[in-house]
């Protein structure tokens, strides 16, 4: 036993320790549009927290698709957060509801993942609207409540309550946002400047402490008519009696929690409040004979009898789990129901829309039972409404969100200042003096040195690998007559995109494809541990190297095509570039998209960059726009191609020509030629020359 709980505690650690070091990132529309149940569709996102429209089978808005963890990271058993996947419709109806991940202990080394998977199911067809409640009733048949009771996971009650406040949360937090034209601004909170000293008669008379009274008459009217109508015969005895006697008082005002809290209690809520300060507490009081919960009530949870709504959506309500002693001047009546276990301290999130100083409305369930063995149970709802003036909150300036663009920007200046140096320098060193470089005589480590830097920042740090998925989204936007701001969403790739089409002009596609793409440079690397092993070369004849060649255009033809065709399957067209397996998921994926991009790397081993030279169709966009080249920037001797043909023969990527010229759309700008044009110990001209210098000199 001892044993378990120690395991069980370390996981729970550790995944706590990661869920504060990894953000959570909501899932793109390549993993989101599967889990959608045709036949409805996934549509368009509507804001950047991972909120996405729901469209019918006609194409019309049918609701929201959403994950909770990006809006309601309430931390799990194990201490990250559940992540939900949530369908709704346009009335606040769950139209599904997925587990899309977790770390739950008691479930990933104990009972296993169906029980949690199954639990999910049984949200749909109940609506936000209804008070959802996890656990079941003490009884059978109906229970005459308004309540919805959703059966629980024997052994994991904790991990179950948790994964559905999120639910809840996230639910009503895009609700009071995107459904029907509702829109919370900044939320209150209390002013800690604010002082006020008040005595407990004032804060009755000002109505800071709310009292509603439902006597036990009232109570046996609500029960007229039904089958629980003559079960309290309590009530019938003595009608004018207090059957529930409730008070509500707002805490987060340190005033009012300070008048009616005594010291100690005081103390720890202000202890609480500094940890959790988005939360409202708010004391509940019953000096009635009813009570707040039931026996089955979790400390720490959701109220089982209370619940909240404000603005026609339903408040998440939580107990705070904070030891309740009043202040010495409240009443006896008050005293003696904390005594008897009636009053607790409720909280609720104000970042999921809840105002504390617009009218908000406290239910309490009244409940009978009818029968002594299971019997049934039935419930009537009774209501009282509160809100605590303004003077003791206050709200935080209206914040005018920048642009998207520029909200990308800053989010990565750091990143963008290194890549920018970076870039510069890079510019500098291949445009300074480039003969220079390709002449020194620690030219391959130093490429090796920059490929190195672009495969770990540029690409798995920095996420700048350039595909392909960039120039068929400008052709669709430029056939659509759509905006071009989302290129502005990547800055990071933008500035990459930039150098490389300055790089046209100044080198054609060879700057790219020789010194800014990681899988690129992954591939140079898998060739150079190929040679330091011995591994046999395959290099394909002239005419067949020729043939190759032709591959890229084509595929870029067929993606281009389907852009128009079959819009649809462009994301999984453009799988053909193994970038987003290699650089972007650094290799976690599915295990086929794994063994192609694995694949393409072993080949590289045998044939040099076998993939950019013949399929990438992002290197066939570049060798287009290589077309728009200023100048021929290797330099050519007139023996060049005939009689010499030492560079051709060399040049690993069949990209000089029998004449000597260079064939500059499949130039990737190694360097090699550049090396050997103007090395006299390998040059044949330079070493002809020489040699017919040395005899004009012995002749003389």
């Amino acid at each position: 036993m001892g044993g378990h709980w120690i395991i069980r505690a370390l996981v729970a650690l550790c995944c706590s320790v990661w869920a504060t070091l990894v953000p959570a990132e909501p899932l793109g529309r390549e993993d989101l549009a599967p889990l959608i149940v045709p036949p409805m569709s996934l549509g368009e996102p509507v804001n950047d927290k991972g909120v996405w429209q729901l469209l019918n089978s006609g194409g019309a808005e049918a609701g929201y698709v959403f994950e909770t963890e990006p809006m309601a990271p309430l931390p799990g058993f194990s201490g990250a957060p559940i992540n939900i996947l949530v369908v709704l419709d346009l009335d606040g109806r769950f139209l599904d509801v997925q587990l899309l991940s977790h770390n739950e202990p008691i479930f990933v080394s104990g009972l296993g993942q169906a029980p949690f998977h199954k639990f999910f199911e049984q949200y749909r067809g109940h609506s936000i609207s209804d008070s959802l409640v996890v656990g079941s009733p003490y009884g059978s048949g109906s229970d005459g409540s308004a309540l919805v009771y959703l059966d629980g996971v024997t052994k994991a009650t904790a991990s179950v309550r948790i994964a559905h406040e999120s639910l809840l949360a996230a639910a009503l937090q895009v609700a009071r946002e995107k459904m029907n034209g509702i829109s919370t601004g900044p939320p209150a909170f209390p002013n800690r400047e604010y002082v006020e000293d008040l005595t407990w008669d004032e804060i009755v008379e000002t109505g800071l402490a709310k009292n509603k009274v439902f006597t036990n008459g009232a109570v046996d009217a609500e029960f007229e008519g039904t089958l629980w109508e003559d079960d309290d015969p309590e009530a019938q005895d003595d009608p004018d009696a207090p059957y529930l006697d409730l008070w509500i008082i707002d805490l987060g005002p340190s005033s009012i929690a300070r008048a009616v809290l005594s010291e100690d209690s005081y103390d720890e809520l202000q202890e609480f409040m500094s940890i959790s300060t988005s939360d409202e507490p708010i004391l509940v009081i019953d000096a009635g004979r009813h009570g707040l919960v039931s026996e089955e009530f979790v400390r720490n949870t959701s109220p089982d009898w209370l619940s909240a709504e404000q603005g026609g959506f339903p408040v998440a309500l939580r107990d705070a789990d904070i030891f309740v002693e009043l202040h010495e001047a409240l009443p006896d009546a008050l005293h003696d129901a904390v005594d008897f276990g009636a009053a607790m301290i409720l909280r609720t999130d104000r970042r999921l829309g809840f105002d504390p100083t617009a009218d908000w409305t406290l239910n309490v369930k009244a409940i009978r039972e009818h029968g002594v063995f299971q019997p049934e149970i039935g419930s009537v709802t009774l209501a009282a409404t509160h809100k605590t003036d303004e003077r003791f909150f206050t709200r935080p300036e209206v914040h005018t969100p920048v642009p998207a663009w520029l909200e990308a920007l800053r989010g990565r200046a750091p990143d963008l200042i290194v890549l920018s140096l970076f870039l510069v320098a890079l510019l500098l060193l291949l445009g300074g003096n480039l003969n220079r470089l390709a002449g020194h005589r620690h030219f391959t480590p130093i490429r090796l040195s920059i490929l190195a830097f672009m495969t770990v920042f540029v690409g798995w740090w920095g996420q700048g690998q350039l595909s392909i998925v960039t120039p068929l989204a400008v052709i669709r936007t430029a056939w659509e007559g759509g905006s071009y701001a989302f290129l502005l969403y990547d800055p990071f790739s933008l500035l990459v995109w930039a150098v490389t089409i300055i790089g046209f002009v100044a080198w054609g596609r060879g700057l790219f494809c020789g010194w800014l793409c990681p899988f690129g440079a992954l591939q140079e690397f898998a060739h150079h541990i190929a040679r330091v092993l011995r591994i046999p070369q395959i290099e394909p004849s002239a005419a067949w190297d020729d043939r190759l060649k032709w591959i890229k255009y084509a595929v870029l033809v067929a993606l281009i095509a389907t852009v128009f065709i079959a819009p649809g399957r462009v994301d999984k067209a453009v799988e053909v570039e193994p970038f987003k397996t290699a650089i972007t998921t650094f290799f976690l994926r599915e295990w086929y998209y794994v063994a192609y991009a694995a694949g393409l790397l072993l080949l590289s081993m045998v044939l040099f960059k076998g993939f950019c030279r013949y399929v990438c169709p992002l290197g066939a966009v570049m060798a287009v726009g290589g077309l728009v080249r200023g100048r021929d920037w290797i330099d050519r001797r007139d023996a060049c191609g005939s009689p010499c043909q030492l560079c051709k023969v060399k040049c690993a990527y069949g990209a000089i020509k029998k004449s000597g010229q260079i064939d500059y759309s499949e130039c990737f700008q190694c360097l090699d030629c550049v090396t050997i044009h103007d090395d006299p110990d390998q040059c044949v001209p330079l070493i002809l020359a020489a040699r017919r210098e040395k005899r004009s000199i012995a002749a003389e």
